[in-house]
C-alpha cells in the first residue's frame, strides 16, 4: 500500500461521514431557532403598531428592514465565513441577533424599534440561512442535495414553530418582555451549539474543481453565470411571493375568512419542508439546475391552477401543491452554486444568490399589492406571477442547453 492511500481513504471518511451528518444536525437546529428573525416581526405587528400608535404601513416598517439586513447580512457574514471559518462569524452574528431582541423590547420608538430589526435582528438572523448552508455543502459529496436541502428547511421549521410561540408569549407576558425573552433564549441556546461547529471541512472538498473550469461547461464567465443566478432568484421568489404574502387577504377577499389564509399559508410551509428535502434527493441524481428547472416548472403550474380555481377545498388543495412544488426552488441555488464555483467562494456567492431570491420576495409581494389596488382583484396579480415564472424557468433550461450543446461538441 503506498503511502498516499491512507490519506485518500481518510479523506473519504471525512465526506458524508458520521460527522458530516451530526454538524448538519447542529446547523438544522441554529437555523430554526434563529429563523425566529424572520417570522417574529409579522406576529408582533398589532401589537407595536398598537404600542407606537402608526398606521399600518409605518408599522411594516420594522419588517422590510429586517428583510434588507436579512439579505445584506447573509453576503457580509458569508464572505466572513469563506475568509475566517464559520465559528468566529456566527457566534458573533448570534450575540447581535440576541442583543438586537433585547433592544427591540426596550425601544421606546417605532424607529428604535425597527433599527433594531434591520441592523441587528436581520444581520443576525442571515448567519443561521446561507452561510450555514454554504459551510454543510463542504462537508458532503455523495449526498450534498438533500444536505443543503435539510438544512434549508430550518426556515420552514421557524416558521412553523415560533409563530404560535411568539403569539402566546406576547399574550401572555406581552410584546416587550416577549422580544427580550426571545434575545436571551438566542444568545444562550445558540452559542454553545455553534460550538460544534468547529473544524475544517474536509480536505478533498477544498482542493475541489475550480470555478474557471466548471463555468468553462457553460461556456461562459463565472461572473455571468453568477449574473444569471441572480436574474433568475428574482424573477422565481417575485412568483412564489404572490401566494405566500397574499393568501390571507385573498381568503378574505373572496369571503372565505383570513383564518382559512392563515392555515392555508401554513399548509405550503409544511409541505414545503417536504419539497426541500426530497428535492435535495434529486438534485443528488440529476444535478442542481435540473432540479431548479423541475421546481420552476411545477411553480407555474400550480400558479396557472390558481387562476383557474378559487373555491375553498380547491385552494387548500393547490396550497398544498403550491407548497409541494415550491420548496426545493431556493436550495437549488445553494447547490448550483457550489457546483459551478470555487468552494472557497462559496460563502459569499450563495449569499449573493440568496439576497437575489429576497428581493425577489419583497418586489413581488409590493407588485402583486400594487396590481390589485390597479385592477380590483388578484386574477391579474397571479398571471403577473406566471410570467415572472417563465423568466426564471427560460433562464434555467438556456443553461442546460447550453451546457448539453458544448458537452457534445
Amino acid at each position: 500500500m503506498t503511502a498516499e492511500a491512507p490519506a485518500a481513504f481518510a479523506e473519504a471518511v471525512d465526506v458524508d461521514s458520521r460527522a458530516a451528518w451530526t454538524r448538519l444536525g447542529i446547523t438544522l437546529l441554529l437555523s430554526t431557532i434563529g429563523g425566529v428573525g424572520m417570522w417574529s416581526v409579522v406576529v408582533a405587528l398589532p401589537a407595536t403598531q398598537a404600542e407606537f400608535g402608526v398606521d399600518r404601513g409605518e408599522a411594516s416598517l420594522p419588517y422590510t428592514l429586517a428583510m434588507l439586513g436579512f439579505g445584506i447580512g447573509g453576503i457580509v457574514i458569508g464572505r466572513l465565513v469563506d475568509r475566517f471559518g464559520i465559528v468566529r462569524p456566527v457566534a458573533a452574528a448570534i450575540v447581535a441577533l440576541g442583543l438586537g431582541y433585547i433592544a427591540a423590547g426596550s425601544a421606546t420608538s417605532l424607529w428604535q424599534f425597527a433599527l433594531a430589526h434591520g441592523v441587528l435582528i436581520g444581520v443576525g438572523s442571515a448567519a443561521t440561512f446561507g452561510p450555514l448552508i454554504a459551510d454543510i455543502s463542504h462537508w458532503f459529496e455523495r449526498r450534498r442535495g438533500i444536505a443543503v436541502a435539510i438544512c434549508a428547511s430550518g426556515n420552514y421549521f421557524a416558521g412553523t414553530i415560533w409563530p404560535p410561540v411568539v403569539q402566546h408569549l406576547i399574550a401572555v407576558e406581552g410584546w416587550r418582555a416577549t422580544h427580550i425573552g426571545i434575545g436571551c433564549f438566542c444568545i444562550a441556546a445558540m452559542l454553545p451549539l455553534v460550538l460544534g461547529l468547529r473544524g475544517k471541512a474536509p480536505a478533498r472538498d477544498r482542493a475541489g474543481h475550480s470555478g474557471a473550469g466548471t463555468t468553462r461547461a457553460l461556456g461562459i464567465t463565472p461572473g455571468t453565470l453568477q449574473a444569471l443566478l441572480a436574474v433568475a432568484g428574482v424573477a422565481c421568489c417575485t412568483a412564489m411571493s404572490m401566494p405566500q404574502v397574499h393568501i390571507v387577504a385573498y381568503c378574505g377577499d373572496l369571503g372565505y375568512g383570513v383564518a382559512r389564509g392563515a392555515e392555508m399559508l401554513s399548509l405550503m410551509l409544511g409541505f414545503g419542508i417536504v419539497s426541500r428535502i426530497a428535492s435535495g434527493g434529486i438534485a443528488d441524481r440529476l444535478g442542481g439546475l435540473a432540479t431548479l428547472l423541475l421546481g420552476s416548472a411545477l411553480q407555474g403550474v400550480a400558479l396557472l391552477l390558481y387562476l383557474g380555481f378559487n373555491g375553498l377545498t380547491s385552494l387548500y388543495v393547490i396550497s398544498a401543491l403550491f407548497g409541494l412544488f415550491q420548496g426545493g426552488i431556493v436550495p437549488s441555488y445553494a447547490i448550483i452554486t457550489r457546483e459551478y464555483f470555487p468552494p472557497e467562494e462559496a460563502g459569499a456567492r450563495v449569499g449573493i444568490v440568496l439576497m437575489a431570491t429576497l428581493i425577489g420576495m419583497a418586489l413581488g409581494g409590493w407588485m402583486s399589492g400594487a396590481i390589485f389596488d390597479l385592477t380590483g382583484s388578484y386574477r391579474a396579480a397571479f398571471a403577473n406571477g406566471v410570467l415572472w415564472n417563465l423568466l426564471n424557468g427560460s433562464i434555467v433550461l438556456w443553461l442546460m442547453l447550453r451546457r448539453r450543446r458544448l458537452a457534445q461538441a
